[in-house]
């Protein structure tokens, strides 16, 4: 083991306490500013901060002025032909997910880029389909228009077929989606996705996977299963599709193994040689286009009664409108899914930014996507984020900016536009398949529950409570579940910290948890405790109660206890007329009658020890009947390090337990105090003739030797030698 070289360092300074630190070295006094000078600043405007407004609007032309087009052009064609492939089979395959048509999944892999390329901030996310998107959308689909029984009651849906309304609903839920995103955004509230934690979003997005995986089960084993949504919907699908297991298709049982181990093995193989592979081998297009072929080779369709992708809608549809009335049916689903896909894409786009060193902004993220899909639902695609594995293939393939997302989707349009006949043949069961096998990497998640359990049981209560709560009720309750259990996570743990007793560690200024020590010093009669979390309404009890704990005994209990003997003192020193000394307080009991006061609220009030004729020492031996508890603590420190805000609940509780100790003659620090509580202190008038501002010092160390200096004659021993203070 190598020893490290220490330095030392010595400091001579006086001991200070807040006030006499004040007296010593002037502050500055700051002026914060009022709301109207921040309205005034954010609304002036020059010719920089223009300059940097429009570069902020449209990202595209910051990186389009730095852009190499020897360097990068040919990388981004190559990455935009690679994850236009990949974006194509997946929108086919995710449509799937959301009810729609196959053919709408292209639109979904062109729309929506072309206007993320001015707007986005990320330059190597692949903007399209995401599986958790479209199945949100289609349990709003499914309900809206069921395969079997009759849809909803909207005007809008007068004269049209089924995929037509499903098509219209699909568009308004995105088109609303995106309306969200771009009030977000706008509002610059992109702040909220910091609540949805990494392990939440796991713990989702593993629910989402089972979702997926059973919803697909009927496409693989060629069954007609009718979409159910709402909770406990995944039992009853499950329910379903194994009444039906009998009747299974076995030409599309096998051909969708037969393509789950081939994808998967060849995938494993794209990752094991990821370094030695110029573009990762396009896998799912090749098994596509091998299986379209053998399906119109051996007539699949008519032959062994194969569900086929059928008629492809050639060419563009004319935009349409939203309808208002799904809005109104759909708003409660619609937010969670723009909240989804925001922090799905946001987190992906911190990622590659983190990597190759450039900013994203939230908030701009935010009014990319809302417009990308405003845009994209008045031309009939449907939710679009962005894909890890998509994502993925864009940067590994060698795409430098969002050109190759341009790239891919020309070659959506194009397969739109001229060669969407050529898949017609394919079996929905390859698609299914080619869903499931992309599946890994969410249903690997599960992995995660032994980690998170051994390292933090919270995070892992989050993370099944979120996937229990998403599988069993949907995802759109199971993520409100989820949120509900990490805010109460959180609640938990600022309303139950973990308070300890601190010590010195002798020969230093360091003062530890006189549990992790095996060589501390405690000075007799002394306590230093500390809380790290915050003061507020919710833990302020506990904060009192665990000082109380800490010292061994009740302040205000103490308190009343000596207020009641002192009464009792008083009045017999009123019948017995002559002097008592100390000593003699035993006779002045021996014909005394017990008459408890029963006022709490002066028992309460400081001890009047004025009109005594003695010098009361609580601590002495005194009376059997006076049942006084012992105070052995003659200084207590607060340490207030890790406190960054103290309400105003808080602030009335701890001055309470403040002049409790102080009426209990237990003098009261508080150390490493910020300032910003000790100005919110003075203006909330916290300070009176008990508690004063001289309790307060600027670290530890500085209130220890105060109280070491002070209390000097009470200890024994050269406390101050042996630990070099």
């Amino acid at each position: 083991m190598m020893a490290t070289s220490r330095k030392q360092y010595v400091v001579s300074r006086p001991v200070y306490s807040e006030d006499s630190l004040a007296e010593d070295h002037e502050k500055i006094h700051r002026k914060h500013k009022a709301l109207t000078d921040h309205v005034k600043e954010y609304l002036t405007c020059d010719a920089n901060r223009a300059k940097i407004a429009v570069l902020s609007v449209l990202p595209v032309i910051g990186w389009m002025r730095i852009y190499r087009v020897r360097e990068w052009l040919l990388g981004d064609v190559v990455s935009g032909i690679s994850t236009g492939l990949v974006a194509i089979m997946q929108g086919l395959a995710f449509s799937l997910l959301a009810s729609l048509p196959p053919s709408y999944g292209l639109y979904t892999a062109f729309f929506p880029m072309l206007t993320y390329f001015f707007l986005g901030t990320s330059r190597h996310i692949s903007v399209g389909s995401f599986p958790v998107l479209s199945l949100m959308v289609g349990a709003v689909v499914t309900r809206l228009v069921p395969e079997d029984g009759p849809h909803a009651n909207i005007t809008d849906f007068e004269g049209l077929t089924q995929d037509q309304r499903r098509v219209l609903v699909a568009s308004s839920v995105t088109f609303l989606m995106g309306i969200f995103q771009l009030a977000m955004g706008v509002l610059q509230v992109g702040f909220i996705v910091v609540y949805l934690s990494d392990t939440l979003v796991s713990g989702f997005t593993t629910a989402a996977a089972v979702h997926i995986l059973v919803s697909q089960l009927k496409f693989v084993l060629g069954l007609s299963v009718p979409g159910i949504n709402g909770p406990l919907s995944l039992i009853f699908t499950l329910e379903k599709i194994f009444v039906q297991i009998t009747s299974t298709n076995i030409c599309d049982l096998v051909m969708s193994i037969l393509i789950m181990v081939v994808v998967f093995i060849v995938k494993e193989l794209n990752d094991r040689y990821r370094a030695k592979l110029p573009v990762p081998i396009p896998i799912e297009v090749i098994m596509t286009i091998i299986a379209c072929g053998v399906s119109y080779g051996f007539n699949f369709e008519e032959r062994f009664k194969v569900e086929v992708v059928g008629k492809m809608v050639s060419g563009y549809e004319s935009p349409i409108p939203p309808s208002v009335e799904v809005f109104q049916e759909s708003a409660v689903e619609a937010f969670p899914v723009a909240i989804v896909g925001f922090a799905v894409a946001f987190s992906v786009a911190k990622v590659y930014a983190i990597k190759h060193d450039y900013p994203i902004d939230g908030n701009q993220e935010l009014v990319a996507f809302g417009v990308s899909n405003i845009f994209g639902a008045t031309f009939r695609s449907f939710a679009a984020s962005t894909s890890l594995s998509r994502t993925a293939v864009q940067e590994s393939s060698g795409g430098k900016t969002q050109i190759a997302g341009l790239i891919s989707a020309m070659m959506a349009m194009i397969v739109t536009v001229a060669l969407g006949f050529l898949l017609e043949p394919l079996p929905r069961s390859v698609l299914g398949a080619l869903v499931i096998v992309n599946l890994k990497g969410m249903l690997m998640q599960f992995r995660e529950i032994p980690y998170l359990w051994r390292r933090d049981k919270p995070e892992c209560v989050v993370w099944i409570g979120t996937c229990l709560g998403a599988i069993l009720l949907g995802l759109d309750l199971g993520l409100a579940v989820g949120l509900g259990i990490e805010l109460l996570t959180v609640v938990f743990r600022a309303q139950f910290p973990r308070c300890s007793i601190l010590a010195n560690i002798p020969g230093t200024d360091l003062y530890k948890d006189q549990k992790d020590f095996l060589q501390i010093f405690q000075p007799k009669g002394v306590k230093i405790f500390r809380i790290p979390s915050p003061l507020f309404f919710a833990n302020i009890e506990f904060f009192r109660n665990k000082l109380v704990e800490a010292v061994g005994f009740n302040p205000l209990r103490v308190l009343r206890k000596r207020n009641k003997a002192l009464r009792k003192i008083k009045k017999l020193l009123r019948k017995r007329d002559h002097d008592v000394t100390e000593k003699g307080l035993e006779n002045l009991f021996r014909t005394a009658t017990d008459d408890t006061l029963t006022n709490t609220e002066e028992l309460d009030l400081p001890s009047d020890l004025k009109d005594l004729p003695f010098q009361m020492n609580w601590n002495a031996e005194l009376p059997s009947e006076l049942s006084v508890p012992r105070v052995n603590l003659h200084s207590l420190i607060l340490d207030f390090a890790a406190v960054s805000f103290l309400d105003i609940s808080a602030m009335k509780g701890l001055k309470m337990a403040l002049k409790e100790f102080i009426r209990v003659d237990v003098d009261v620090y508080i150390v490493s105090c910020d300032a910003l509580i000790l100005e919110k202190l003075h203006s909330c008038m916290f300070f009176d003739d008990e508690i004063q501002t001289s309790i307060f010092f600027p670290t530890l160390h500085d209130a220890m030797l105060h109280v070491l200096e002070k209390h000097k004659d009470n200890r024994t021993g050269n406390v101050v030698k042996d630990t070099k203070l």
